[in-house]
């Protein structure tokens, strides 16, 4: 057995406090980076070598597999022998672990099956259809989000009051018709095996006594990530007299979208009595200067327990903040800075490109492509490969090419307009014996009045469209046409009826697909063999989206959403978009819950980083085709100035109580549309827009050489001719 002088050397004062408490329960406050899972993998082999506990007596709950793989293997390691008779898995496995033990009480058959979460999207939409209701209307994905969010709050059907409102009603009904059909097949999806496994130890005081005497001992990882469910499922377990111990931060609680409550590690101590609370604040990944920075940021919230990181690292670089003119801007100082790390000698996988919103994306994509920077998305796909943007080119690849049977096989029924598999595949075996496109055979088989008469209906009206998109806009003009295309064919309204976080992430790139139609500029070499704009734009895409990050052995800088980037750490870390309305997102700005989860999101951003942050603004952005000026984020105004390096860019002081200083916003005002202008570099042009305030005024001007540019006012110096 490990010897307990052994089993402490390794840890310092804090953590070891936390390991050898001798209190009933224990919350641990484990800041980023200060060896949590250190913490609960010594915490168990102290229970076992000094407190002679029976690994039978122990259940540790984590919430990933690879999280609950690692700490088995870092106890065998430890222990120097198998962690045999303790249960670690997450709360699904070992919910899983229970039903099947006890499926009888808990009314399932011995073989009952599991449903992911496209099984189960299957079995509502026929849930759907059998109540005769409309898709249109009941989205599947939405009443999916419904059912999963009341279970995650343990309420079944039966428990929900409608207040005399048909939607809620008709909700209701869904989410019975959808537990029947599972009860009767033996069915249970992810968030049923939580509820079930509850409700099984709730019903039978027996089997709740038998693992309240096994289980002496419960300790819970990122236990600010618990919801509802969750959150009694262990306090059942512990009942009067088991040990509870969970660990987990505060400032890093970000996933309340998805049914996380802060309010579980906040009033922990209320929740349990005899509670012991333990601070991990000292940092083993960061410099004192990111640690700083981060702190500074995360004591604006009110809902905090409150902690303070601090590192026995050096100081290290200060925090550069770059000012860009545009995202263009912004995106291309970040791949140039890339592109100097890594001729440094840093491999890509030691930096990460982290942005608030999937959209922010594709320019990042793009200027990497440029520089022939291998990157890979984390946790997601390149922006060309989304669903809701293949779907969008998939019809303009059919406006430009009739002939484009794939284009036609993905939109022919997206948004559905009742089109049946028996009708798709008429028109697919006419195309095949006739030798003709879909589109061609759709035309034939109306004219020749062969299908059913709703059929035939709704695929004129489908053929009709295509050709009203091609005859009505010219093609060398891509964003009336794209603009077009996502309104009048239902897909903006499709994707608004997704669940809400999912219906944003959705919308916001159908907009930045209209940015990249807006500003598409073709390339000479295709003018000059006389492609159109849009045939240009479409071959670029096809193009980007056929390159590769590269081979899995060539290291690739990481891009991912601050919320994919939770538990991940990296030498060099861009932090992107700190502007207000986008990061703190508009959204959030008005409802302070939601504004400190944003400010949380911004600390784990900053925490990501092990040597060097960049944090980067743009004081204009187009946004739906139309450049704004846009504020820095309040929360660079939370940094102290004596941490920051700005460097060259749009560079001014960013003030620390107002975002705007009206005082000088009519200095600019001579600058108005139509005035022509000079600038020293791009020479004589038109002045076209005047947006912000102050210092953030902005200028769009059309160059006779240079095209259209957005400068500062403040710095651009032009002159009026």
């Amino acid at each position: 057995m490990l010897s307990t002088h052994k089993l402490l050397i390794n840890l310092n004062e804090a953590q070891t406090a936390a390991v050898t408490t001798d209190a009933q329960h224990s919350l641990v406050l484990a800041g980023a980076g200060s060896g949590k899972t250190r913490v609960l993998v010594y915490r168990i082999a102290w229970l076992l070598a000094a407190e002679g506990i029976s690994p039978y007596a122990i259940l540790a709950v984590t919430f990933t597999n690879k999280a609950a793989a690692e700490m088995r293997n870092r106890v065998t390691e430890l222990l120097d022998k198998p962690a045999r008779g303790m249960w670690i898995g997450t709360f699904h496995s070992i919910a899983l672990r229970l039903l099947t033990m006890h499926h009888k009480e808990a009314g399932l058959p011995k073989n009952f099956q599991i449903l992911d979460s496209e099984d189960q999207y299957r079995l509502i939409r026929r849930v759907i259809s059998d109540l005769e209701l409309d898709e249109k209307q009941w989205v599947p994905r939405t009443v999916q989000g419904f059912i999963n969010g009341k279970k995650n709050e343990g309420i079944r059907a039966n428990e929900i009051d409608d207040f005399g409102d048909d939607n809620s009603s008709t909700l209701i009904k869904i989410y019975q018709q959808y537990d029947d059909h599972c009860n009767r097949g033996g069915l249970i999806d992810f968030a049923e095996m939580l509820l079930s496994t509850h409700q099984l130890l709730l019903n039978n005081p027996p089997l709740l006594e038998h693992y309240q005497g096994r289980f002496g001992a419960i300790l819970v990882d990122e236990f600010q990530d618990t919801n509802e469910i969750q959150s009694a499922f262990i306090r059942l377990l512990a009942g009067a007299k088991n040990r509870v111990m969970v660990v987990g931060d505060d400032d890093q609680s970000i996933y309340a979208w998805r049914g996380a409550k802060i309010d579980h590690i906040i009033g922990f101590k209320d929740l349990y009595s005899d509670v012991k609370q333990y601070k991990l604040e000292q940092n083993y990944r960061s410099t004192n200067t990111i640690l700083k920075a981060a702190n500074a940021v995360i004591k604006n919230n009110a809902k905090r327990l409150g902690k303070e990181l601090w590192s026995k690292q050096i100081e290290g670089d200060l925090i550069h903040y770059y000012g860009a003119y545009s995202e263009y801007d912004e995106a291309a100082f970040v791949a140039e800075e890339v592109e100097n790390i890594i001729d440094s000698g840093v491999d890509g996988d030691n930096i990460a490109l982290l942005y608030r919103s999937n959209m922010q994306s594709r320019l990042l994509e793009e200027h990497l492509l440029k520089h022939n920077i291998p990157y890979k998305v984390y946790g997601g796909l390149r922006f060309f490969e989304r669903m809701e943007i293949k779907d969008v080119l998939a019809y303009v690849r059919l406006i430009n090419n009739r002939h484009d049977d794939v284009g036609f096989e993905r939109i022919i029924n997206t948004p559905t307009r009742g089109l049946g598999a028996k009708t798709i595949n008429q028109i697919r075996n006419f195309a095949q014996i006739n030798s003709v496109s879909l589109f061609a055979a759709s035309i034939k088989l109306i004219e020749n009045k062969v299908l059913a008469n709703r059929a035939a209906t709704s695929l004129a009206g489908f053929v009709n469209m295509i050709d009203d998109f091609d005859h009505n806009h010219d093609k060398e003009q891509l964003h009336p046409l794209f603009d077009d295309v996502i309104e009048r064919t239902g897909l903006r309204d499709h994707y608004q009826k997704e669940p809400p976080e999912k219906a944003l992430t959705r919308l916001e790139n159908l907009d930045e697909l209209l940015n990249a139609a807006e500003t598409f500029v073709k390339p000479e070499e295709d003018d000059q063999i006389g492609m159109t704009a849009l045939a240009s734009f479409l071959a670029q895409v096809s193009l980007e989206a056929g390159e590769r990050s590269s081979d899995k052995d060539v290291p690739c800088v990481q891009l991912m959403t601050l919320h994919s980037a939770k538990g991940l750490e990296f030498p060099y870390v861009f932090l992107v978009g700190l502007e207000q309305g986008l990061f703190p997102h508009q959204n959030s700005m008005d409802d302070p819950e939601k504004l400190q989860e944003e400010r949380r999101l911004c600390y784990v951003g900053i925490t990501r980083a092990e040597q060097k942050l960049f944090m980067t603004y743009a004081t204009s952005r187009r946004i739906r085709g139309r450049t704004q000026g846009c504020a820095p984020s309040k929360f660079l105004q939370e940094i102290p100035n004596k941490l920051v390096d700005q460097l060259q860019g749009n560079v001014f002081n960013i003030p620390r109580n107002s975002m705007f200083d009206n005082s000088n916003s009519s200095q600019f005002s001579h600058y108005k549309p139509g005035v022509a202008v000079s600038h020293k570099i791009f020479g004589e042009g038109v002045v076209l827009e005047l947006s912000g305030q102050g210092d953030y005024t902005q200028i769009m001007v059309e160059f006779s050489q240079h095209g259209t540019k957005i400068l500062a006012a403040k710095f651009a110096k032009l002159e009026v001719l």
